[in-house]
């Protein structure tokens, strides 16, 4: 609590999905000031948003999760997008907090950023190991750029940044958007209109082959957090929860916990994906002693609450 007593924190981002969950963390922990830099008070592409704002809120720790995001269509029909603006969201960030003194950035990347077929589970020594899978490689890559950055800056400034590398996320407040959602959001809303709309079955892309670790939003935040707290080397760290699952094992226990009888067609002409995603989580236990607390099923349930509770409301 005394580190976050004297911490002015910004989170780029901080309405967003993660943001939330990050800036009540820091709200319960204690933090002496807490200031979001989102749109479309401030926008990150622009390095004149990014100067003003930090003239403005003299921060001390500044954690950047603002990012363009989405699934596997999100990212196949926008790659000139999701590889700009995540490179240039981060890149001058970084830049302008080094000359600002900001005194620690915390950095996230994305699993995307790793080989198509790395060893599982993917070691952060396999990061530079390969080629990305080719539906988000631009993404992945831009991404990847702020450890370099990170590395570089720490080198030749002794600018304290830290890189994160967390899995695919889920929980309350995700993005149902079908444009833009990842895997679980897109699933539970599929299971549920056609629940209601008494379809009887639902199309899946792909063959369910393919495998997913899934964190939960808020101990990814509480993982974030502690690495905030704890970590300061330039080593890149995954944030994950250990447990990996197949989309077809998937998809069954989102039907059963959304309720939906009917029949999963899989449409086998749409990508896989990566084929599998799991994640070494130990450099985080050693480093800063980060162990997710989430059962899946139980986090599941809670986000089909949600959602559902959201629908009703709306």
């Amino acid at each position: 609590m005394n580190f976050w007593q004297q911490q002015r924190v910004v989170v780029t981002g901080g309405r967003g999905f993660l943001g939330t969950h990050v800036v009540a963390a820091l709200k319960a922990r204690g933090a002496a000031s807490i200031q979001v830099a989102a749109l479309p008070e401030c926008n990150l592409c622009d390095v004149t948003d990014v100067r003003r704002m930090l003239a403005d809120t003299k921060p001390t720790l500044v954690i950047h999760l603002a990012a363009r995001v989405g699934g596997i269509g999100a990212n196949r029909a926008n790659p000139a997008v999701f590889f700009y603006e995540n490179l240039m969201m981060g890149v001058p960030l970084v830049h302008e907090c080094w000359k600002a003194g900001v005194q620690k950035m915390v950095l996230l990347g994305t699993i995307c950023a790793y080989p198509k077929f790395t060893p599982v589970p993917f070691a952060e020594e396999n990061l530079w190991n390969g080629y990305p899978e080719e539906t988000n490689a631009p993404y992945g890559l831009a991404k990847k750029m702020l450890l370099v950055q990170s590395q570089a800056y720490r080198q030749q400034y002794g600018f304290n940044s830290i890189f994160l590398l967390p899995v695919n996320l889920y929980g309350p407040g995700d993005n149902f958007d079908p444009a833009h959602s990842h895997v679980i959001p897109a699933l539970i809303k599929k299971c549920v209109e056609a629940r209601e709309a008494g379809s009887d079955h639902i199309v899946v892309w792909g063959d369910g082959s393919a495998t997913r670790e899934f964190l939960f939003v808020r101990d990814a935040a509480e993982g974030l957090l502690l690495a905030a707290e704890k970590y300061n080397g330039s080593e890149p760290v995954n944030l994950g929860s250990h447990f990996e699952v197949s989309i077809k094992q998937l998809v069954e226990l989102i039907a059963r916990l959304t309720e939906f009888k009917g029949r999963i067609v899989w449409d086998a002409s749409q990508p896989n994906g990566q084929p599998r995603r799991k994640l070494d989580v130990s450099r985080a236990e050693k480093y800063f002693g980060f162990h997710a607390q989430t059962n899946f099923e139980a986090g599941l349930r809670e986000t089909i609450a949600w959602f559902e509770n959201t629908r009703k409301q709306a």
